[in-house]
Parts: structure tokens; sequence; C-alpha cells
């Protein structure tokens, strides 16, 4: 039977196509591609087993023991599952590692037993995740831009109001705080930076003179932005949001209070939820415990026990900006304020939030 490859990679990435990994459940775990769903020919084990055969006996025994294993009622359960998938997605393409021999099969096995046509993507995983990562190559025809401000200055919230910008905590999952985990876990590096080359070929496609980023170090995280990207974007200027101190601590209290305690309760429930919250909360303030240092650390620790306390016997959440107004005004702030004293990067632009909107609406 004659089966058709597709290897036109940046129209996967701009039309956001819909992907069938038919690989093994750990292969697909370890890293995959946005729009992709893992529907394995085969499960772990019976790539274990088929691995260990083709070591001991070849090729053909391999492939003969492949087809014993997925036979039957096995061989339809996975026919029947690609078939739903096309059926919500009929323009899906699928893959394996190289885009060789399972794929063939995968692709084979749909199109005689449902009649559905589907593409095979050519050179598999391996190619299109080597497109990918040239894909996080610098462009040379873009200039950089970073958005800075104190913690609490919303400058993730701008970055979603701008069509030239990528938000890379989002992309991470992460806050880049020590506070800045949430309950699901972050994207494996792989995943990560599948997903920040997907986002910058969308911004090289659309033609923006600029990219906006925030003004990040190289770990958010665990997740690592690649070395020539991270020195790419700190060629850039720097634009600063100005915001009162009060709005800032509105915004962290917020952030670190209301919406993830929200996140906790709706995970657990409303009394495992608030201890499950505290626990993280404890944990980001032990982290940063050498560098509060033993005085400052024992006065945020018993100002979060007093709010911790006073919400679980009365509901009233009024005594969290105490701990966080301490460690802003006596730990971030300062620590920012270094920073940006001794950046190598000149401040092109610094206003309130409308102003720097404005004005990065209208650099592009």
């Amino acid at each position: 039977m004659m089966t058709h490859t597709y290897n036109d990679y940046e129209k996967i990435v701009l039309n956001k196509t819909p992907l069938i990994d038919v690989r093994a459940p750990i292969e697909f775990i370890k890293g995959a591609f946005l729009n992709a769903v893992n529907l394995p020919l085969m499960n772990d084990e019976e790539r274990r087993l088929v691995g260990i055969c083709y070591k001991e006996k070849g090729s053909d025994e391999a492939i003969r023991l492949g087809h014993k294993l997925v036979s039957g009622k096995t061989r339809l359960e996975r026919i029947e599952a690609w078939a739903s998938h096309l059926e919500k997605y009929p323009d899906s393409l699928v893959y394996c590692f190289r885009g060789g021999l399972r794929s063939t099969i995968s692709q084979q096995w749909i199109i005689e037993e449902t009649g559905k046509e589907i593409l095979r993507l050519n050179g598999g995983y391996k190619a299109f995740r080597n497109y990918l990562i040239n894909a996080l190559i610098p462009s040379q025809h873009t200039i950089p831009v970073l958005l800075g401000g104190f913690t609490g200055s919303g400058k993730t919230h701008m970055l979603k109001n701008l069509r030239n910008s990528i938000d890379l905590e989002g992309l991470a999952k992460h806050r880049g705080s020590s506070f800045g985990r949430y309950i699901n876990p972050q994207p494996t590096q792989i995943d990560f930076e599948n997903n920040l080359a997907y986002d910058l070929i969308r911004h090289r496609h659309k033609g923006h003179n600029h990219l906006i980023v925030e003004d990040e170090g190289v770990n958010i995280g665990r997740c690592i932005i690649p070395k020539q990207l991270f020195l790419y974007f700190k060629t850039g200027n720097l634009i600063l949001i100005d915001l009162p101190f009060e709005e800032r601590l509105l915004n962290t209290v917020d952030e670190y209070v209301f919406l993830s305690q929200a996140e906790y309760v709706k995970v657990f429930g409303q009394e495992q939820g608030l201890l499950k919250w505290a626990e993280y909360i404890e944990d980001g303030i032990n982290r940063i415990k050498k560098r509060l240092g033993g005085d400052l650390f024992k006065r945020v620790t018993v100002s979060f026990d007093l709010a911790l306390n006073k919400q679980q016997l009365t509901c009233d959440c009024s005594l969290h900006s105490n701990w966080i107004e301490i460690l802003l005004k006596e730990y971030y702030d300062p620590m920012y304020r270094y920073q940006i004293e001794t950046t190598g990067n000149k401040i092109m632009f610094r206003g309130s939030t409308k102003e720097v909107l404005e004005f990065l609406k209208a650099i592009n």
C-alpha cells in the first residue's frame, strides 16, 4: 500500500495541526509537541519486549513479535482509539520516533480498517524536534525588548495584552520566584523548548519588528532558557513599569494568597487545600532563608503564622498582606533595585502601566 508523508513543519506550527504520537508512553512523557496526543502502537512493556527481541534475534523476529503482541482485540482497540481521534480532528498527522515502521504500520492500519486518510510526519519526532531546535536560534530581523518592574507590577498581565510578546513564565508554568510554583508540574525541558519554538515561529511569521519578553533569569523554575536565546534576549533595552507600592502589594497578595489558595482548594478541598497551600508558602520562605537572614526570616515566618491562624479561625485573610509587605519592602524591592542600578541594559522607557502599554504598542 502506498502511504504518503508530510514535511511542511512550519505549517504544522502555524496551523496548530493535531498530531497522533504512536510512540510508547515512556517516550511521550520525556518530550512531545503541542497539540499531540499519545495513542501508542505499543505500550511500554510491549516496546520493551520487542526491544529485547531485536537485540537478541534481529529485526525480522522483533517485527513478528510486535505483530503478535498487538493483535486481535488489542489491535482493534488501538485502531478504534486512532479512529475516534480522527473523527474529532480529521486533519491529524501520525508520527513515531523517526517516521519509520511504527508510524507506517499505524497509518496502514488506519487506512485499511477505517477508510480514513491520514498523512505520516516525514522524519517523525526526531526531524520535527530538530526543526524546532533550529527555530530557537535568534532572528537577526527582530529586536528584543525586556519588560521589567518591581514584583507585583503586572508584567505578565501586560504581556498578554501585546501581540508581539512571548510569555516565558506562562510557557514554563512558573511565576519565576520562590513562590512561583503552580499545583500542576512544570513541563519537561524538551516540552518547554518545543513550546517556546512554536511561539517564536509564529512571532516571526507575523513579521513583528520587536519581540517583547519579561526580564527573566536564565532559569524559570526548573526550565532553562536556551543559552543562545537567553543571551539574545539580554541584548534588548529595558522598559520599566512604575506602579505605586500599594497597588503592587494588592497585586502580590491577590496572586500569592487568593488566586493561589483557590487553586489548592479546587484540587484538595477547603480544609486540606488551605493546609497544602500553607506548606507551599512555608517551603518558599525556607528556600530563601539564607538570603533573608535570621532576623528577617523570623519576622516573615511569625507574620505568616499569625495570618494563617487568623484565617483558619475567622476566615479573615487581611493579615496576609503583612508578611507580603515585609518581603516586598525588605527583600524583593532592594534586590530588584540593585539589579536595575547595576544592569548593563539601557532603560529605553519607564512609566505607568498605561504609558508603558501605549509605548510598547507604538514601537512595533
